[in-house]
C-alpha cells in the first residue's frame, strides 16, 4: 500500500481557506461564550447560572437542528454559510453593547442578565445552522478519498482555536475587561467572513430539490437510526460529554476552589484544547482508523477517568494535566467519529445527517453544562463532577457489552472501498 500523505487535503487552496475561515469563527465563538460564563457568574455567583447558559443555547438548537438540515440540503452551502455568519455577527456585537461599562452601572443585574440569556437563545438559532453547514461545505472541497485526512486537519484546526479561544478570553478579561473582550470577538466574526468570499458557490447535490419538508426530515432520521454505525457512535458520545461537563463549572473552581484568578481560568479552559490538537496533529500522520471501536472505547474510558482526577484535585498544576489528558483522549474520539460521519453520510443528506448529530451530541455539550451546574447545586461541585466522571466510564462499559459488533469497527475498509471507486 502506498504511504498516505498527511498533509493531502492542505493542498487544495479553498481547503486552506476554510480552515483559516473556521479557526476565526470557532476562536470568535469559544472566546464569546467563556467571557459569558465569566460575566454571568461575577453578576450571581451562582452556579446553577451558569447551567442556564448552556440550557439557553440547547432550546433553540434541538428545536431547529432537523429544520435547519433540511435548509442546509436545500441550499448552496456558501452562500447559506455567509448568512449564518452575518447572524453571529449580530450577535456579538449586542453583546458587545450590553456590558458598555456606563450601562453595567446604570442597567438592573437582572436586565443585563436576561438580555445576554435572550443573545444566547439567539445564538442557539444560529448554531443550529452553522454546523451542519459546514460539515456539507468541507465534503465539497475536497475528493471523498481525502475525507480522513480533511476531517483531522478540520477537527484540528477546531481544537487550535478552541485552545487559544478560552486562553485568550481569560487573560483578555484580565487585561482590557470583559466589554472590548466581546469588541475583539466582534472583529475576529468579521476576519471569519472574509477568509470565506475566498471560496467559490458549490453544486446542490441532493436530486430532491423542493421535498416536502416533513418527508425530507423523516428520510434523515430513518436513515440515521438505521445506521448502525453512525448511531451508536453519536450515541456514545452524546452521554460522554453529557456526564463529563466538568469544563462548564470551571468558573468555580478558578474562583473558589483554586483561587487562580482569570489568568489561571483561561489556563484551564485552554488545558483540554490543548491535549486535543496535539493528538490531533498526530492523527494526520498516524491515522486513527483501524481498530477505531475499540480506540474510541477506550478514549473515552480515559476521558472519564481525567474528569475525576480533576474534580478531586486540590492542585492547579494536577487539575491542569488531568483537563490537558482529558482532551487527548477527546482528541481521539473527535477524529473517529468525525471520520465516521464524513465516511457513512451520502452527499444529498449531509444537512439532515449532522443535524441529527448536533441533536445527539453537538447539544450535549450545553445540556452537559446544565446537568454540571444542576448537580452542583444539588450535591456539591465537587461530588457533581466526580460522578460525571464515573457515569461516562460506565456508559463506555454499558456500550461494550450491548453492541459487540461496536468493539470491531474498523474504518481502513471503507477507505480501500472509497480507493477503489477513484
Amino acid at each position: 500500500m502506498a504511504k498516505k500523505d498527511p498533509y493531502a487535503a492542505l493542498r487544495f487552496k479553498e481547503f486552506r481557506f476554510f480552515l483559516a475561515m473556521r479557526f476565526a469563527l470557532v476562536f470568535a465563538w469559544s472566546m464569546q461564550f467563556v467571557i459569558i460564563e465569566w460575566e454571568v457568574y461575577s453578576l450571581t455567583k451562582n452556579p446553577l447560572s451558569l447551567g442556564i447558559i448552556g440550557l439557553m443555547e440547547i432550546i433553540p438548537a434541538i428545536a431547529m437542528s432537523l429544520f435547519a438540515g433540511h435548509i442546509v440540503d436545500q441550499n448552496e452551502k456558501k452562500g447559506l454559510l455567509l448568512k449564518i455568519m452575518l447572524g453571529f455577527s449580530v450577535i456579538s456585537l449586542g453583546l458587545f453593547l450590553i456590558t458598555v461599562p456606563s450601562l453595567v452601572t446604570s442597567l438592573s443585574k437582572n436586565t443585563i442578565l436576561f438580555t445576554i440569556y435572550g443573545l444566547v437563545f439567539l445564538g442557539g438559532i444560529v448554531r443550529s445552522f452553522m454546523g451542519p453547514t459546514i460539515f456539507s461545505l468541507l465534503a465539497l472541497i475536497v475528493p471523498k478519498k481525502d475525507y480522513p485526512n480533511a476531517t483531522t486537519w478540520s477537527s484540528s484546526t477546531w481544537q487550535l482555536a478552541a485552545m487559544f479561544g478560552p486562553a485568550s478570553a481569560g487573560f483578555l478579561i484580565s487585561w482590557i475587561g470583559v466589554h472590548w473582550s466581546m469588541c475583539f470577538v466582534f472583529a475576529c466574526t468579521l476576519i471569519a467572513l472574509l477568509w470565506l468570499t475566498k471560496i467559490e458557490k458549490k453544486p446542490i447535490l441532493n436530486p430532491k430539490i423542493g421535498e416536502p419538508i416533513m418527508q425530507s426530515l423523516k428520510e434523515g432520521v430513518k436513515f440515521v437510526f438505521n445506521n448502525k454505525t453512525i448511531l451508536g457512535t453519536i450515541s456514545l458520545d452524546m452521554f460522554a460529554v453529557l456526564f463529563g461537563g466538568a469544563v462548564a463549572l470551571l468558573p468555580i473552581f478558578a474562583q473558589d476552589i483554586l483561587k487562580v484568578g482569570s489568568e489561571g481560568f483561561g489556563i484551564l479552559r485552554a488545558a483540554p484544547a490543548v491535549g486535543s490538537i496535539i493528538t490531533m496533529f498526530a492523527a494526520a500522520h498516524i491515522p486513527l482508523n483501524r481498530n477505531a471501536g475499540k480506540k474510541l472505547l477506550v478514549a473515552i474510558t480515559i476521558f472519564g477517568l481525567s474528569i475525576i482526577v480533576f474534580g478531586l484535585s486540590t492542585m492547579f498544576w494536577l487539575s491542569v494535566f488531568a483537563l490537558f489528558l482529558s482532551g487527548v483522549a477527546d482528541g481521539v474520539s473527535v477524529v473517529i467519529r468525525s471520520t465516521i460521519l464524513q465516511l457513512h453520510t451520502p452527499d444529498n443528506m449531509r444537512g439532515r445527517v449532522s443535524s441529527v448529530n448536533s441533536i445527539f451530541v453537538g447539544s450535549s455539550n450545553e445540556l452537559g453544562a446544565f446537568e454540571s451546574g444542576l448537580t452542583a447545586k444539588l450535591m456539591g461541585v465537587v461530588p457533581a463532577v466526580v460522578f460525571g466522571g464515573c457515569m461516562t466510564i460506565a456508559t463506555v462499559f454499558g456500550t461494550a457489552i450491548v453492541s459487540p459488533s461496536f468493539r470491531q469497527l474498523d474504518l481502513e475498509k471503507d477507505l480501500e472501498e472509497l480507493s477503489k471507486e477513484d
